[in-house]
């Protein structure tokens, strides 16, 4: 079952508002405990690299779901 323009847009809202600062501290955490000691970190390019992977990697799974969200409703019809 497909969900609404509507749907989709709270959906993505609620994602973006408490998936994403959620999926950032378990990031943080998970690097953290990977790297406990702060002399044994990767260099900062390597760190930046595996933070951006990551943060791609939350997208993916959410990609159906944003498609579209920024145009108009497309069950409202013309507007004009």
């Amino acid at each position: 079952m497909a969900l609404s323009y509507k749907a989709r847009k709270r959906w993505a809202l609620v994602v973006l508002a408490l998936g994403v600062p959620s999926y950032i501290i378990a990031v943080v955490t998970f690097m953290n405990w990977l790297y406990p000691d702060p002399m044994m970190r990767p260099s900062i390019a390597v760190e930046l690299l595996i933070y951006v992977l990551f943060g791609l990697l939350w997208a993916f799974p959410f990609r159906r779901l944003f498609r579209g969200i920024g145009q108009p409703d497309p069950e409202q019809g013309d507007q004009s």
